[in-house]
């Protein structure tokens, strides 16, 4: 086994490998079941996968959580309501929860909207970095960040925004407006508001429970899922039985009542997302480093993987040869991982030394 030690520049490549390896499954599994009926695909609505592969990537989530008991977390600041005595860390990580259940159906229903897929991951990837960036900026100026953030991963998230940008650069939309579309600009504004929520609370968790002690990042990742799964049943039941009209709702509905005959597939074919959600909660948490490089590291990984999952499809299945804009892209974001790795190693240094 390849042994490595929390915190470790080796314990980040791992996690980037497992990242990467069920983000290409999942990018697989989901050009395959998009693909169009008259190429032999089956051909699923972006609501019927989303239904499907979200059962399945949180029954395998859940069944991590509660068989390892991930929800117990040694609480540094416990509180009690009367008789009951709770972790107090459960108020703002109930939220975060919540914040990853609107993150779930809003990725999926940006590539609903009459914009390439491609063009869909690179806006919501582009503001994670971005949000990342702004969220050091926001904790330093508030004293939880005792980290300065290199000008080398200032320069990376530059290169990573150019690598996003050359997709919508480059793109041909049919002459879809998006920012003149109310239900484009309300999805991705709940995209990045939540994210913006989220990556806040990560990192809140990260320079404050790790602050001193060792830090534990399953009881987060646990308790994050769990609520988010709450919160999804929630909202699930009361669109289907109450809330809502219109052709995504009615969709939903249809996926339920009208179930796809390869639905049971579909549903295994969101395991390998459910593994990547380990990893990429893992990689924002990731101790020792800041927000803006944690970010970024996790959100390259994605699109590298993006450009595998299509290479991989194109030799498997005959989809499409990846674009020259999806190789002017990976050329931008090898620049940014080499500006991260000067970065990486000035961090490790850093950690190294001992501090007065």
């Amino acid at each position: 086994m390849w042994r490595t030690a929390a915190g470790s520049t080796g314990r980040l490549i791992q996690l980037c490998l497992g990242y990467f390896f069920f983000y290409v499954l999942t990018g697989v599994s989901v050009k395959f079941f998009l693909g169009r009926p008259e190429l032999g695909f089956p051909g699923l609505s972006g609501i019927e996968y989303l239904v499907y592969s979200t059962g399945g990537s949180a029954t395998v989530v859940l069944g991590v959580v509660v068989a390892l008991r991930w929800w117990r977390l040694e609480s540094l600041h416990p509180m009690r309501l009367g008789p009951v005595r709770f972790p107090g860390e459960l108020l703002y990580l109930v939220p975060s929860g919540v914040c990853t259940a609107v993150v779930i159906p809003t990725t999926t229903l940006m590539y609903t909207l009459p914009i390439s897929v491609m063009v869909a991951m690179v806006i919501m990837r582009g503001s994670v970095i971005v949000i990342s960036r702004v969220v050091d900026a926001i904790q330093i100026r508030q004293g939880l960040l005792d980290k300065t953030v290199y000008w080398e991963e200032n320069v990376a998230v530059l290169f990573a925004i150019a690598a996003v940008g050359v997709h919508v650069l480059f793109a041909r939309e049919g002459g879809f407006d998006f920012l003149r579309s109310v239900p484009a600009l309300s999805i991705l504004g709940s995209y990045i508001v939540a994210y913006s929520i989220r990556i806040y609370i990560m990192n809140y968790y990260k320079n404050t429970h790790g602050r001193g002690g060792k830090q534990d990042n399953r009881p987060f990742f646990g308790i994050e899922q769990l609520a988010a799964s709450a919160t999804l049943t929630l909202a699930s039941l009361l669109f289907f039985h109450t809330i809502g009209s219109g052709e995504v709702i009615e969709g939903y509905r249809d996926a339920i009542r009208i179930p796809h005959p390869l639905w049971k597939w579909a549903l295994i074919s969101g395991i390998p997302f459910g593994g990547a959600a380990f990893f990429s909660v893992f990689l924002f948490l990731f101790q020792g480093r800041t927000a803006t490089f944690a970010g970024l590291v996790n959100r390259l990984t994605s699109l590298i993987a993006g450009t595998t999952a299509t290479l991989v499809f194109y030799w498997g299945f005959g989809g499409r040869f990846p674009a020259t804009r999806d190789w002017i892209s990976l050329a931008l974001i090898l620049v940014a991982i080499a500006f991260l790795t000067l970065a990486e190693r000035r961090r490790v240094a850093e950690l190294s030394t001992p501090r007065p």
